[in-house]
């Protein structure tokens, strides 16, 4: 279909003072600052913008890669225009956006182990393909998605645990993650979704793909003010420790950036990480002791061991891991107890 001309070519779309700031090349392009990008985002969320436009800022950001202005503006834009409950006091805000498992997702039970010990935890995501989603997992744990934020904040109150879907959360983001098939990859879409922390927890984990992408996350952070972080490569792009390899994580801690590598966890055999059957009833045989095996045990108490130091109840790496087992030796197994 022909791009029909402009109502009046002598005066521009308001949009296009950024896709010029972005696009003019090398020399003089430049990454848009954080109030440009909020205002820019805002015009994306409220229709204001023609899809041809919204294709080339997408796509000129995700060649050269979106900066951290850029990624704290995206995020200001969304978070206000979210609902939130009045009272809903979250303690860590887990963002699950790859959901598209080549491995069971045994951060979920990490998860709920931390719930289970006082700590409110909101997962927030989009479903993706395949037998093994988050929702799906979830569904074989007893656990159904929020239905609202409201649902959300009455999750919390129960349980300690709820997961809202972005459709939910936020259902124009959600459209721009279904741009993907129409422009064959990921955009700074997927990122900024990633650092929402919609009810504003003190504390975030955070789960990469690409290890390049940990500094972009830690510097948005810092630029968004939140207080404790951790941001680390983790299994499948999620928040899921790999207990096979020492694991690098940046933090924040009190707004404060550092780094930490964590030793990886002696457990025995290799346990076939790309190679088991992605069978979600099989999470709940893990946590019911009817299915024991320990290279996934390691991967729930490792991811629980980072989450334990993020959020301040242990003061060392090795402290943590040992609270960590303990807590999944003496769990309740009724999810629901």
């Amino acid at each position: 279909m022909p791009i029909e001309p402009a109502a009046d070519p002598a005066r521009p779309h308001a949009f296009a003072a950024y896709l010029r700031a972005v696009a003019r090349g090398p020399t003089l392009g430049r990454p848009l600052d954080e109030a440009e990008a909020e205002a820019a985002m805002g015009m994306i969320l409220d229709g204001a913008v023609e899809p041809v436009q919204l294709g080339a800022l997408l796509l000129v950001l995700r060649y050269r890669t979106e900066a951290p202005s850029e990624l704290a503006g995206f995020v200001r834009a969304v978070r206000a225009r979210l609902r939130r409950p009045e009272a809903a006091a979250v303690d860590l805000d887990w963002p699950s956006y790859a959901d598209r498992h080549k491995q069971l997702p045994y951060f979920l039970l990490a998860a709920l182990l931390l719930a289970q010990n006082g700590v409110r935890v909101l997962m927030h995501g989009i479903p993706g393909e395949g037998p093994a989603t988050t929702p799906v997992c979830l569904a074989a744990l007893g656990i159904e998605p929020a239905t609202d934020v409201e649902d959300a904040a009455r999750k919390l109150d129960q349980g300690g645990f709820a997961y809202l879907p972005l459709t939910i959360l936020s259902p124009r983001l959600a459209e721009l993650f279904a741009l993907r098939p129409f422009l064959g990859l990921r955009t700074p879409v997927h990122t900024a979704a990633r650092e929402l922390n919609p009810f504003g927890a003190p504390c975030q984990i955070q789960g990469v793909f690409h290890p390049t992408y940990l500094e972009l996350h830690q510097a948005t952070q810092r630029l968004l003010g939140q207080k404790r972080a951790v941001t680390f490569k983790g299994g499948g792009g999620e928040g899921q420790r790999n207990p096979d390899k020492p694991c690098r994580t940046l933090t924040l801690v009190d707004g404060v950036p550092g780094e930490e590598v964590w030793p990886a966890l002696a457990y025995g055999e290799p346990y076939p990480w790309r190679g088991e059957a992605l069978e979600p009833r099989k999470l709940a045989d893990l946590w019911s002791g009817a299915w024991a095996e320990p290279g996934p045990t390691a991967a729930v108490t490792g991811t629980v061991a980072l989450c334990l130091r993020l959020l301040g109840r242990a003061r060392t790496m090795e402290e943590a891991q040992t609270m960590a087992e303990s807590l999944w030796r003496e769990r309740r197994l009724l999810l629901a107890a």
